[in-house]
């Protein structure tokens, strides 16, 4: 009976915790899913603050927006990590194609971080946040606690409407979400989690960030 109770807890564990740890996440190898077409910036009608330029070594340029009254906390703390510099040089680790890419780790393997940690902006937090995980969104990676977002972020290769309510999506991808298909496409992982060893992780030249001509 403990044995039993001791398995359903580490299952829950594993599914709350899968963005930052990588437990529980569709599986995924380069090139078996083919995903194309725009992101859904032109359907999110949130107020855009902030304008991101990501540039990815070997790969070129992904612009992003942000939408800051929708997730401020979350914005906040992002371009604040830009505009200091702390992306820059930083990769990303994890990547499953059809699925999504993170990065923003200077450990480089999931588990590092920022030295600050964010309140969660999503609905299973208390937090209403109106942005959906749609293909090109940008949203917080985190570990099963609800409030542990600090640096780590991924960006939606495609739509995955189960992670709605439980991770705060803050941006969204305008131009340049053909690099996030070559990097799901071309970069090799080792497993099905999407783990990508040191040598072959896509190298985030900078992240600089703007605010928009509407603030």
């Amino acid at each position: 009976m403990i044995i039993g109770i001791v398995a359903v807890l580490l299952v829950v564990a594993a599914a709350l915790g899968f963005i930052l740890s990588g437990n529980d996440t569709p599986a995924g190898q380069p090139g078996t899913v083919v995903v194309s077409g725009p992101t859904a910036a032109s359907a999110i009608t949130e107020k855009i603050t902030h304008n991101v330029v990501i540039e990815v070594e070997n790969y070129g340029t992904i612009n992003a927006v942000l939408y800051g009254e929708a997730a401020p906390i979350t914005v906040e703390n992002f371009v604040k990590l830009a505009n200091e510099g702390f992306y820059d040089g930083l990769t990303f680790h994890r990547i499953i194609s059809g699925f999504m890419i993170q990065g923003g780790d200077p450990k480089g393997n999931g588990t590092g971080g920022s030295s600050e940690t964010i309140k969660g902006e999503f609905a299973q937090n208390g937090v209403s946040n109106p942005i959906s995980h749609q293909r090109g969104v940008l949203s917080m990676a985190r570990s099963s606690m609800p409030d542990s977002a600090s640096s780590q972020f991924f960006i939606m290769h495609d739509a995955a409407p189960h992670l709605n309510g439980a991770y705060a999506a803050f941006g969204c991808v305008t131009e340049g979400i053909e690099v996030v298909d070559a990097i799901c496409q071309n970069t090799p992982v080792t497993d099905g989690n999407g783990t990508v060893q040191k040598a072959n992780q896509p190298i985030i030249t900078s992240i600089r960030v703007t605010e928009s001509a509407g603030e």
